[in-house]
């Protein structure tokens, strides 16, 4: 770092400058300020600068570039893997850039850097619209959509950067560019995947969808049904709509209402069966599901702002997750996956998850970093616990789904869905090809890799 009294002069300007706060190791907030959702991440920024505007963000990157210090950007979501944190480095924190502007007569909206899904859902069903959002409403989109995006309407809308519009970016020079298909499209390209790495994405534009009607049949069983839900629900999508999402999920049973009280505690396969629809059309696909022995039940329209709220991951509990995605779901995967599910540290709010995509997502544009577009289907396991005294025995069984389910992988990643596992997973998450054009789009818009805290693309 530069010289103390350069640094405590430019501090000061900081201060002043700045609409929003700024807090530095000492001040009153500090602390509080550098809580993120992750219990096991606790780094110490030198700055953070929580900005109101794109002119405070400007602000805040020259701020860092002038005293030589990394930058990590804060958006409004989880980042599971702490990249929002740095050690010794300038926080730009973007949570008080929330503003979603719905434009209904030109199917888009426009988000800024720090809103939740939550903002974008909510402002965008008046109109009866929606895009693929992350499976939870405290999701921030800036790092869901500039990582890939996938959801519960991602078979019927494509993934996130398939409906991604424009980007708004400062860069690491402090500059402000504009990215879309007309302007900057190399830039633009690099932005479908690429995620944080070539500048701080002030707000975004997502094209819109029709949704007038969404639905959802959930259906709690006993893990000895597990491995024949899972085949059903396998069997419902593979024959099933666009329209149809979901997951299959091993789970802690939690204490909500839907919930028998005996099973509150207990091991359960959960079948989610999402439904960008009517009801009554849902109901048509789920008869299979619905015709099994379960313990409960949740079946009807809901609207999807609503759906989103189901799985809201609690904040303030240690979390490791990650993902492999498959070539398929065939019995023996099924089996694995269940066998698995009945391994899940429990009682915990761990979550194993086994996603479909195909539809839309398969049917995208092949051009972007999003290797995993290809893969029917995708195993996340979700560990979640409260006890740091459970911190082996959750990682281990993160890592014991890898290793089980590696015979089906398709080598390719999803990054927003893993922490920090190394360069050669970076790689998997954008495809070898893609990440040598990405290391030349870094070393034109970040050739100091200043925006180092994320899934890193290093300067070619």
């Amino acid at each position: 770092m530069a010289s103390h009294s350069k640094a405590g002069a430019a501090l000061d300007a900081l201060r002043e400058d700045l609409v929003g706060d700024v807090f530095a190791p000492g001040d009153a907030g500090y602390d509080e300020a550098r809580v993120v959702f992750n219990a096991m991440i606790d780094r110490r920024p030198a700055v953070i600068a929580q900005c109101v505007d794109e002119a405070d963000v400007v602000r805040s990157v020259r701020f860092a570039r002038d005293l030589d210090l990394p930058i990590a950007v804060r958006g409004g979501g989880h980042s599971v893997a702490g990249m929002a944190l740095g050690d010794g480095a300038v926080v730009v924190d973007l949570r008080h850039m929330r503003a979603v502007t719905a434009h209904p007569g030109a199917e888009a909206v426009r988000v800024a850097g720090g809103a939740t899904m939550s903002d974008l859902d909510r402002a965008t069903q008046p109109f009866g619209l929606a895009t693929t959002g992350g499976r939870a409403s405290t999701t921030g989109v800036g790092g869901f959509v500039l990582g890939g995006g996938t959801g519960w309407l991602d078979r019927f809308c494509g993934l996130a950067v398939d409906n991604l519009l424009g980007v708004e970016l400062v860069t690491a020079e402090g500059e402000r560019v504009h990215a879309n298909a007309d302007e900057n499209p190399e830039l633009f390209w690099g932005l479908h995947g690429g995620g944080g790495n070539f500048g701080i994405a002030t707000a975004i534009t997502l094209k819109l969808h029709e949704l007038p009607e969404f639905s959802i049949a959930m259906l709690l069983y006993l893990p000895e049904f597990g491995p024949e839900a899972t085949r059903t629900y396998r069997d419902v999508i593979t024959a099933g709509p666009d329209e149809a999402s979901g997951a299959v999920i091993y789970v802690t049973g939690p204490p909500e209402e839907f919930v028998p009280p005996q099973l509150v505690g207990s091991l359960l396969c959960v079948v989610l069966l999402t439904y960008a629809g009517s009801e009554n059309d849902m109901r048509k696909v789920a008869e299979p599901l619905l015709a099994l022995p379960h313990e409960a039940e949740i079946v009807g329209a809901m609207p999807y702002a609503d759906v989103q709220c189901m799985l809201d991951d609690p904040p303030d509990m240690r979390n490791y997750w990650s993902a492999e995605y498959l070539t398929g779901a065939p019995d023996d995967l099924v089996d694995a996956f269940c066998a698995l599910g009945e391994a899940v540290p429990v009682p915990t709010g761990t979550m194993h998850a086994l996603f479909p995509q195909g539809g839309a997502i398969g049917t995208g544009p092949h051009e972007f970093p999003v290797p995993y577009r290809d893969a029917p289907w995708g195993v996340h396991p979700f560990g979640l616990w409260a006890d740091p005294a459970d911190d082996e025995r959750c990682v281990q069984w993160v890592r014991d789904v890898r290793a089980a389910v590696r015979p089906w992988s398709t080598g390719a990643v999803y990054l927003n869905f893993i922490g920090d596992e190394g360069a050669d997973r970076v790689v998997a998450g954008v495809g070898a090809e893609n990440a040598r054009r990405l290391g030349e789009l870094k070393r034109r818009y970040d050739p100091d890799n200043v925006f180092r805290f994320n899934h890193n693309i290093r300067p070619a």
